[in-house]
């Protein structure tokens, strides 16, 4: 049935080779033109798990206690002392700043000079109290005096104040629209008008400006990921190299890398015709695109030119090769979509978007380098002596060598050997980590900008971006209820001893030192109130815009600031809130996570974790069914996949060792890998499997598969790997890492269909 599908393809392509080529013309230059309007884009929600428990309450109360999009800026004094009138002049220049940049919600901007930051002071007539900085400040030295004093009094010292009087801090939310536009606000512009505006015009040898929140981060990001192109040429050179030396034909270097390209601008293209735009994420896309493309595009090279020279016209050998190569290219390719299509179920929009733009890279390259390359090669005039001038003869002298795989005295000492490679692989992958493995940004290194930045605040302030909200969730006007504030304070005692919470606050902690203002300031009357009108009246002195209650009291957040948000801190917290709330709930107190950057962080953590196990069971599943649907053998499709399971165990272990945690980054890499290292095994085996129909024994249907194709996969195996392995010299963390996981299982998985495949053919078609 499928072959009788090819022979009727074959015909009617290369029946119309002028027309198929004159589309394929058309539809490049109109796909070209989309392709040139595409926007980078990397919107804040598309990197957490919308559906995910946490970030339903995040949605819930973004609008009463702010969501996780925001920005820290530090102001810090050379001179170790910021009492002095050019560091507060320069504070107020960057308050103001700010607050007129386009994106910044305006209510939310706080800093010393915010008339919503206010100290507070016991005198015998009882309160006194007003902003820190009042609005007659004219920065004179009696004026510094003043705002000292005030400081002191107003409980910033650690938050808006570093604790060694060195900084001072400027935050404020970011909108998610912008209200003028009425557009999803541009993360990576605002991120350039924050260097431009602040770091840039305000900086000085002085006064130092320290930024960071997650539009500075995915600016940072985007930025590096500009140096992506500068990799793509010189992935694209070495390419065009090593095609060279394996055909020594500058025409038939051309196509493959031609058909690669027109992949690339196609896949791009009918992204932006989606709507789609590229984040710093899938701006590498193309480059696997180009690589997918120039592997197919290798086979069928190889292919066509062994024919020729055997005598066969360009055209006749095309024909023969595209009857040869159609039906197991369709089948790996379409192996590689599927298995990207299955990244789907993971409930995180900048992944999903990576396997649409996958799934469509890898479909086009079924129509370029299986369809458009043959078509174009079948015009090409080969010199007579093409067969002795190709690099793939060279490679000759190895196979009497590897045909011994299939010996029987060497084939099970050969499986034995994966298997101890697998049990190794799968024993020290057990300890990989899910989340974030380092401190900082971990799409960037350690010592990029953003992440001295980051280092900087979490040292000199108790508070950070690493913020961990637990709602609880409670019935209207609950903070006059002294039983369920009480509730709510032990808990967040019980929280605030965990390692790796650096403080916290909440309604419930600033009750109590109202409470003991009241009193004169004793600190023996740092308690709840249990009297209902004394508890109203030091809740009263607490605003809404505090963020520590909504407008009805029934639902009031615990603030944790960490440490770090490095996974397991972040896990340890979350797992003593889950197994502590039971004790402190009743039928009017709930606690719910989570708001807050490492809330997002846990949640996308959690996503990942419960997506990783059902994504490999998806790709595993597709390429098995898509394998036993081409081979119709279950030995033959076993054998693909077996190595191509051990190779996936023992890239998790590489991880583990490398200390790359899984995430939202490393993840997809797994699901690649093995979608584009199936690609191997299928040219391999769909060979053999003709041979040993015919009756052909097994080590001979071995010789004669690495005669036809063993180059050909050797050769793109180790293209692939040299053309990722570029990006160790990346600026963006997350890119190394991708490039390290790619380059070990593009090598391995070749090496697995070279040496292990026919070992495992050998004791299923032991007596062949």
């Amino acid at each position: 049935m499928l072959s009788k599908l090819v022979d009727f393809l074959q015909k009617w392509i290369f029946a119309n080779r002028v027309l198929i080529i004159a589309v394929f013309t058309v539809l490049t230059f109109l796909l070209g033109y989309f392709a040139s309007q595409i926007k980078l884009d990397a919107a804040f929600t598309k990197n957490i798990p919308l559906e995910h428990p946490y970030m339903q309450t995040y949605l819930e109360y973004a609008d009463d206690f702010g969501g996780a999009n925001n920005i820290l800026i530090s102001v810090c004094d050379a001179s170790g002392d910021l009492y002095n009138p050019e560091f507060f002049d320069k504070l107020k220049k960057v308050h103001d700043q700010l607050f007129f940049i386009s994106g910044v919600d305006r209510s939310t901007v706080k800093s010393l000079f915010s008339p919503a930051v206010r100290y507070t002071e016991i005198v015998e007539e009882g309160f006194i109290g007003g902003p820190v900085i009042p609005a007659d400040y004219a920065n004179t030295k009696s004026d510094l005096a003043k705002v000292r004093r005030n400081i002191e009094k107003s409980g910033q010292v650690g938050r808006l104040v570093s604790g060694d009087y060195a900084c001072a801090m400027v935050t404020a939310q970011l909108l998610d629209v912008d209200p003028t536009t009425k557009k999803p606000i541009d993360t990576i512009n605002f991120a350039k008008t924050l260097e431009q505006e602040l770091r840039q015009k305000l900086q000085t040898e002085q006064h130092s400006i320290h930024i960071i929140g997650f539009a500075k981060m995915v600016g940072d990001v985007a930025a590096g990921a500009k140096n992506v192109l500068m990799f793509f040429v010189v992935a694209m050179v070495i390419t065009c190299v090593l095609v060279y030396l394996f055909c020594h034909s500058i025409l038939l270097t051309a196509l493959p890398i031609l058909c690669s390209v027109i992949a690339m601008v196609w896949k791009i293209g009918l992204l932006s015709l989606l709507g789609f735009g590229l984040d710093p994420m899938s701006i590498l896309l193309p480059f696997l695109i180009f690589a997918i493309g120039v592997s197919h595009g290798v086979q069928m090279i190889n292919s066509i030119g062994k024919r020729v020279a055997s005598g066969a016209g360009a055209k006749i050998a095309s024909k023969k090769s595209f009857k040869a190569l159609f039906l197991p290219g369709f089948v790996a390719l379409l192996s590689d979509c599927i298995g990207f299509i299955t990244i789907l179920s993971i409930d995180i929009g900048i992944i999903q978007e990576l396997a649409i733009a996958a799934s469509i890279g890898v479909g086009v390259i079924i129509l370029t380098n299986l369809i458009l390359l043959p078509l174009l090669v079948s015009y090409i005039h080969f010199p007579h002596d093409y067969e002795s001038r190709i690099e793939s003869s060279k490679m000759a002298v190895l196979w009497p060598s590897l045909v011994k795989i299939t010996e029987r005295k060497f084939a099970p000492a050969l499986v034995l050997v994966m298997l101890a490679l697998f049990a190794f692989g799968w024993t020290y992958s057990a300890n990989m980590k899910i989340g974030d493995l380092h401190a900082g940004a971990p799409a960037l290194h350690e010592d990029s900008t953003y992440n001295q930045d980051t280092f900087l605040i979490t040292e000199k302030y108790e508070i950070g971006v690493d913020i961990l909200s637990v709602i609880a969730e409670t019935v209207p006007d609950a903070c006059t209820e002294f039983e369920i504030m009480k509730q709510i304070d032990d808990f967040q005692f019980r929280l605030a001893n965990v390692e790796g919470v650096q403080s916290s606050i909440s309604l419930t902690s600033v009750t109590k030192t109202i409470t003991a203002g009241y009193n004169e300031g004793n600190p023996k009357w740092r308690v709840l109130p249990k009297d209902t009108a004394s508890m109203a009246q030091s809740v009263a002195r607490v605003p809404t815009s505090s963020g520590l209650l909504n407008t009805d009291c029934s639902a009031m957040p615990i603030l944790l600031f960490l440490q770090d948000h490095k996974a397991e801190t972040i896990e340890r917290v979350i797992d003593v809130v889950k197994a502590e709330k039971s004790n402190y709930e009743t039928d009017k107190l709930k606690f719910k996570l989570a708001l807050g950057p490492a809330g997002v962080m846990g949640a996308t953590n959690e996503a990942v974790a419960q997506a990783q196990i059902p994504m490999m069971i998806y790709v595993y599943l597709a390429v098995f069914i898509l394998c036993l649907l081409s081979f119709k053998s279950l030995r033959a499709t076993l054998a693909v996949i077996i190595p191509l399971f051990v190779v996936s165990t023992l890239a998790q272990a590489l991880m583990t060792k490398l200390d790359i945690g899984l995430t939202v980054y490393t993840l997809p890499v797994i699901a690649l890998g093995v979608g584009i290292g199936v690609d191997y095994g299928i040219y391999i085996l769909s060979n053999m499997m003709g041979k040993l129909k015919q009756g052909m024994k097994l080590s001979e249907a071995y010789r004669q598969a690495l005669i036809e194709r063993g180059s050909a996969v050797i050769f793109t195996g180790i293209t692939l790997a040299i053309g990722v392995s570029t990006w160790v010299f990346s600026d963006l963390k997350f890119q190394l890492d991708m490039g390290i996981l790619l380059t070990f299982m593009f090598l391995v998985n070749m090496l697995g269909a070279i040496f292990f495949l026919p070992a495992i053919c050998r004791l299923f078609w032991w007596r062949r």
